[in-house]
């Protein structure tokens, strides 16, 4: 018990002094030991480093989790050291609905047919948003929390510990300026000189050794920028895989839908779609119609039968010219082929199905979808 007081004594005596000295550099009355040039320059680093890994970590949590409930959620989890419950993505979800809504309307009716395709797309693309967030955790978001919570903590504490060194080799200081003030007014302070200049040799040995250390670890920020780099090359490449599926996986669609009979995805210049079942005079008032060759065909399978190419001539006018949205592979002789970005003509014929019109490119012609085009005045 005595020497707990002893000790409790002397480190209140301790921090009383490092007070004094701490308000008197603050009022102008000490002078402060200064570090050099390069040890501020890495305290600055590492700051900014900080500063910036905090705000980065913050916004690529919102980015992968937009929810905050789910983020404190997640938050707790993690502290309390447990597993976080598995959950279906948005996107995944819409999938579920979307199938359970097309098995009540009926998967054979276009819309309920419609629903169950991209109902299946969502869910891929569920799929690959989850793949994505967990990549970006593991490779990108834990590299960051590890040094906030691991190499900071422990730069933080040895920075603490420095600035109580300087304060104690401050106030040694002080301390022999003033003994050896009172000591040339009275012989009897060279005792307390003496003390002063020992309790000094030992500070500046305690300080030199606590910035040596501290600065090991000031330094070692490069090597955590590199590591950064290299995890944010990883992030990089994660969400350039999840938006290339996305891209893919909404092109695949796009064809399928392309291909049911009745089913419409607007144009570029369409605000709303136009209705399912579109009269060869309403066509005709956008796109040209053709005049057959000899007798009239049947309307139901004048272009999907037998459509002979060489016989299907553009009108002397009214032609349209069309940009092609997307890259299309014709799925047989009657269909033309599309690169994304090319201009093609285009015209339509009486009966023809409203979601196709015949394209020209040169010397090739053949059926093109209208959900591929953006249609030119």
């Amino acid at each position: 018990m005595d020497f707990n007081m002893k000790k409790l004594a002397s480190d209140a005596g301790v921090f009383f002094s490092r007070a004094v000295q701490f308000t008197e550099e603050k009022l102008g009355q000490a002078e402060k030991t200064e570090l050099d040039a390069h040890f501020e320059n890495l305290l600055a680093k590492a700051d900014c480093t900080k500063n910036w890994t905090e705000k980065i970590l913050h916004q690529t949590e919102v980015l992968l989790q937009p929810n905050p409930s789910v983020r404190v959620e997640e938050f707790l989890y993690e502290k309390l050291d447990r597993k976080v419950p598995s959950r279906v993505t948005n996107g995944e979800l819409l999938a579920q609905y979307m199938v359970e809504a097309a098995n009540d309307f009926g998967p054979g009716t276009p819309y309920g047919k419609t629903l169950f395709k991209v109902g299946e797309t969502q869910k891929r693309l569920g799929g690959a948003e989850r793949d994505f967030m967990h990549s970006a955790s593991i490779n990108f978001l834990n590299p960051l929390r590890n040094f906030l919570e691991g190499d900071w903590r422990t730069i933080t504490k040895e920075r603490r510990i420095l600035e109580n060194r300087r304060l104690d080799l401050d106030a040694c200081k002080a301390r022999l300026k003033k003994a050896k003030a009172a000591e040339a007014k009275a012989s009897l302070w060279s005792d307390e000189v003496e003390k002063a200049e020992h309790e000094l040799r030992v500070a500046q040995t305690e300080f030199d050794r606590q910035a040596e250390l501290t600065r090991l670890l000031l330094e070692g920020i490069s090597s955590t920028h590199v590591n950064h780099l290299r995890c944010l090359h990883e992030f990089v490449e994660a969400q350039a895989t999840y938006y290339a599926q996305g891209y893919q996986y909404m092109l695949d669609l796009q064809k399928q839908l392309g291909r049911f009979p009745g089913t419409f995805v607007g144009n570029a210049e369409s605000t709303s779609p136009p209705p399912a079942t579109t009269s060869p005079t309403t066509v005709s008032a956008t796109i040209p119609v053709v005049p057959t060759v000899g007798r009239a065909p049947n309307p139901a399978t004048a272009v999907e039968g037998a459509l002979n190419l060489s016989d299907v001539k553009p009108p002397a006018s009214g032609t349209r010219k069309a940009r092609v949205l997307y890259d299309y592979e014709a799925a047989d002789s009657s269909e033309l082929a599309l690169l994304a970005d090319e201009m093609i003509t285009v015209y339509s014929l009486p009966g023809m199905d409203p979601d196709w019109l015949i394209g020209e490119r040169g010397n090739q012609k053949g059926k093109v979808p209208v959900t591929y085009l953006e249609l030119l005045s």
